[in-house]
C-alpha cells in the first residue's frame, strides 16, 4: 500500500488533524493506547479480535486513524482489506463482527473522518469502505444492512436488580431451567471451546442451513481472546450432557454475545435463558456496565421475541462509502443441502465457503 498523502486541516476546536488517515499495523502500540482509551470501545475493536479474524480467513487487517499534528490518534477503526479473483478490493470494519463503529475523541470529528475514508478510499482504488456503525451521516447508511436489530441491557453491581427489569418470561425460563436441574460452568480447556462447543455448532448451523465456522475461528478465539481473558465461553448441561453452549466476549465495560448453540430436543429445560443470566451475573461481578445480546437479523421474529425478553431492541446502523457488496448468503437449495449433509460435509462447507460471508 502506498501511503496517504499528509494534509491537514483545523478542527471546530482548532486542534489540526491529518486529513488523509494513516494506515497502522494492529499491534502499533499508538493503536492499542487509543483503544485503552476509548470509553465505547467494544470487544470487536480490540486488536485482538481484528487479528482473529484477519489470520483466520486470509485478509490483511489494519487500522486506519487521523492523528493531530503532535501525533496522537484522536479518531480511528479497525479494518480488513479483501479480495479475491473476481471481486474487487474492498475495506470492511469489521467482517463477522456485529457492530464496529469508528471511535472518535470528539463527536465533531465524526464528518472528517468519513472525509478522509473517502480521500484513502479513491487514492488506494478501492471499490467500497463498509463500516459496522454509523459514520456521521445519513447519506452514508446502508439499506441492505438497515434490516438488523441489536439488543443491549445495563448491568448493575447487584444481579438482583437486573433480574427484575427482566420481563416475566425470562425469568420464568430462568427458574424452569434450575428446579430441572440444568447446570451452566464455565470452561476452562480450548479443547472444550474447539471439540465440545464446535460440535454443537455445527449441530446448530445444519439445522439452519448454514455453513459453520471454520475450527481454525475457535482455536485463534481461544488462543488470543478467551485464554487472555478477553471472553469466556459457558457450557449447559442436563445430566453429564453438553446442550447448550454460548461464546461471550468480555472488554471495556462490555459483555459480547458471540455465538450460541444448543440441542432442540433439550430446550424444555430452558439451558439458554440459563446460560445468559450466568453470564450476565458473571458481568455484574466484574463490574461490566453493558451487556450486548448481538446481532439478530429483522426477519427473525423468534430469535428477537426471546431476546426481547433480556434487553432492549435497537436497529443497527451500517455504513459505506464506494459500493459496497452484498455478502454471499447461502441460496436455498444450499441450505437444503447443508440441512441434510453429514456433519463431516457442513464443516467442510465452512472451511471452503464461509469466508465469502464477510
Amino acid at each position: 500500500m502506498r501511503a496517504p498523502r499528509r494534509l491537514w486541516r483545523r478542527s471546530k476546536e482548532g486542534s489540526p488533524f491529518r486529513l488523509s488517515p494513516l494506515i497502522v499495523a494492529l499491534d502499533d502500540p499508538a493503536w492499542g493506547r487509543f483503544l485503552d482509551a476509548s470509553p465505547d470501545a467494544l470487544p470487536f475493536h480490540h486488536c485482538a479480535w481484528a487479528s482473529v479474524v484477519a489470520d483466520c480467513y486470509g485478509f490483511h487487517g489494519f487500522a486506519l486513524v487521523l492523528v493531530n499534528e503532535r501525533g496522537e490518534i484522536v479518531a480511528g477503526l479497525p479494518v480488513v482489506e479483501i479480495s479475491g479473483p473476481l471481486s474487487r478490493r474492498r475495506w470492511i470494519s469489521l467482517p463477522f463482527s456485529d457492530r464496529c463503529p469508528p471511535l472518535l475523541r470528539t463527536p465533531a470529528l465524526a464528518s472528517p473522518l468519513a472525509d478522509a475514508l473517502e480521500r484513502a478510499r479513491s487514492e488506494h482504488e478501492v471499490v467500497s469502505v463498509e463500516v459496522r456503525g454509523p459514520l456521521g451521516e445519513p447519506r452514508l447508511a446502508l439499506s441492505l444492512d438497515a434490516l438488523a436489530v441489536m439488543h443491549t441491557r445495563p448491568l448493575a453491581q447487584d444481579p438482583a436488580l437486573v433480574f427484575r427489569t427482566l420481563r416475566e418470561q425470562a425469568r420464568r425460563n430462568v427458574r424452569v431451567a434450575e428446579r430441572r436441574g440444568a447446570k451452566v460452568r464455565r470452561t476452562e480447556s480450548r479443547k472444550e471451546l474447539t471439540e465440545t462447543f464446535y460440535a454443537l455448532q455445527v449441530h446448530t448451523r445444519k439445522r439452519h442451513g448454514l455453513p459453520v465456522q471454520p475450527r481454525r475461528m475457535f482455536e485463534l478465539l481461544w488462543d488470543r481472546m478467551l485464554e487472555h481473558d478477553l471472553g469466556f465461553l459457558l457450557l449447559a448441561h442436563v445430566g453429564r450432557t453438553p446442550v447448550a453452549g454460548a461464546v461471550f466476549l468480555a472488554w471495556n465495560r462490555t459483555v459480547t454475545f458471540k455465538y450460541g448453540a444448543s440441542l432442540p430436543e433439550y430446550w424444555t429445560y430452558r439451558p439458554n435463558d440459563l446460560l445468559f443470566w450466568t453470564a450476565i451475573k458473571w458481568g455484574c461481578a466484574n463490574g461490566f456496565q453493558t451487556f450486548d445480546f448481538g446481532r439478530t437479523d429483522a426477519p427473525n421474529s423468534g430469535l428477537r421475541r426471546f431476546k426481547n425478553g433480556w434487553g432492549v431492541e435497537e436497529p443497527l446502523i451500517y455504513s459505506a462509502l464506494g459500493k459496497p457488496q452484498r455478502a454471499a448468503r447461502p441460496h436455498r437449495v444450499t441450505s437444503a443441502l447443508i440441512r441434510h449433509a453429514p456433519p463431516w460435509l457442513v464443516r467442510l462447507s465452512g472451511e471452503l465457503l464461509y469466508r465469502y460471508a464477510a
